[in-house]
């Protein structure tokens, strides 16, 4: 396939060359055979020519879950990426949530196969401990063999420590990563939203920020203890960030993450008892925001996730106490990071995490396969379900102004375009 891009704004900061400079890009067989101005179209090539047209190198979400095998109704593997190359992503970090969980080789390579001949590829995490019980180590080393970026129990912690002492000293063996959700659920107990003012007023449950800062500094200190290398998944409160940020100067291998909508909304949202709020971690106060918004830009928190977790209408239409955690967040990801971020840092985040999970990185220059994504920054629009492509609906967003649309992905010699 032959594609010319025109007259494109290349935002890529690690470039001196190409970093804002408008130019064409001429892709022949998923390979960038020319950059260069006014070049001419060979025949019968696809050209892409668009008002405000930005391109960057592919996008990475690190935390997106679809359903198959075993919830199918949430999403399949084959919608799931579909909606992931739509939403601006060449790769999807999957975590381990379908039914059976994923916790043998033969489960990574059906996966992995599932993933085969997709514009957007899919890199799957296995879990932790057989049948996510939290008792016995799965078979880590067989999943990394068979293709898992690392190990995890997906929203639910290693509540035993030994437990996670052991797994990061044999996953040391072999480069392993090991996830651990950051919540102490006997602190949480049957919390459904943060314990402050809002909850009180409310009279829901509260999961009390100590939940999670326990955890992560009990993990922390076991890290310390075994060496190797730690993921903490999706905190969201301002003393994680310090616990992490202390632990980081120390010289420990930990990187961590966050859920846009961690960013992007605080808990006062809950007054209208709207569950598509209803997320986990749960959303925190507007300190907590700030605090992690700022460690995103300092390189504290390393990676923003999309946190993606399709539900079906049964799990999210009933009462807010009775509904499952989730929301979905692949297609308004880049919408919400521009409004909260500057362009240079919003693509700087959707292009961080592929050294952490040992993915090929992507480069801009000729001679490489392409990997790109297209987007205008400009726009400002309502969210709707109209904007979904998931075949879950339950989004967060819903009703809320984002900024910037996704006009197409290119990757494994294939395009999307949603233009």
């Amino acid at each position: 396939m032959n594609i010319l891009l025109k007259s494109v704004k290349l935002i890529h900061g690690k470039s001196k060359e190409f970093h804002l400079k408008k130019r064409d890009i001429l892709i022949k067989n998923g390979i960038i055979e020319k950059i260069g101005t006014d070049i001419d179209a060979p025949s019968k090539a696809k050209i892409i020519d668009h008002k405000n047209l930005h391109v960057s190198l592919g996008w990475i979400d690190t935390g997106a879950s679809f359903g198959e095998p075993g919830y199918e109704e949430r999403e399949t593997i084959t919608n799931g990426l579909d909606t992931a190359a739509r939403s601006g992503f060449t790769d999807v970090i999957l975590n381990p949530n379908s039914f059976p969980l994923p916790d043998s080789s033969s489960d990574i390579v059906f996966l992995k196969n599932a993933g085969k001949g997709h514009l957007t590829n899919i890199h799957p995490l296995g879990n932790l401990t057989v049948n996510g019980d939290g008792e016995t180590l799965a078979e880590l080393y067989d999943m990394k063999n068979a293709g898992a970026v690392g190990f995890y129990d997906f929203k639910h912690a290693v509540s035993n420590p030994n437990l996670l002492k052991i797994a990061l000293q044999y996953a040391q063996n072999f480069n392993g990563m090991v996830l651990s959700f950051p919540m102490d659920t006997h602190i949480a107990g049957k919390g459904n939203v943060n314990e402050g003012t809002v909850s009180t007023k409310l009279g829901l449950k509260g999961i009390p920020a100590m939940a999670e800062e326990l955890q992560v500094s009990r993990d922390l200190f076991i890290l310390e203890y075994t060496g190797g290398k730690l993921h903490i998944p999706t905190i969201s409160t301002a003393d994680s960030v310090k616990l992490i940020a202390a632990a980081k100067k120390k010289g420990l291998q930990v990187t961590c993450s966050v859920a846009v909508h961690n960013l992007f909304q605080t808990d006062e949202v809950l007054e209208g008892f709207e569950s598509n709020y209803k997320v986990l971690p749960p959303l925190r106060t507007s300190k907590d925001c700030k605090e992690l918004i700022k460690a995103v830009k300092n390189g504290t928190i390393d990676f923003v996730t999309a946190d993606h977790t399709p539900l079906n209408i049964e799990l999210k239409k009933v009462e807010f106490e009775n509904a499952d955690y989730g929301t979905i967040g692949l297609e308004s990801s880049f919408g919400a990071l521009n409004q909260l971020f500057t362009l240079e840092e919003t693509i700087d985040i959707l292009t961080r995490g592929r050294e952490l999970f040992g993915i090929e990185i992507p480069e801009f220059k000729e001679g490489a396969k392409a990997t790109l994504t297209l987007f205008d920054p400009d726009p400002e629009y309502t969210f709707t379900e109209a904007h979904i492509a998931s075949n879950s609906k339950n989004s967060l967003f819903l009703g809320h102004t984002l900024k910037g649309t996704v006009l197409g992905t290119i990757a494994n010699d294939q395009i999307h375009i949603n233009i």
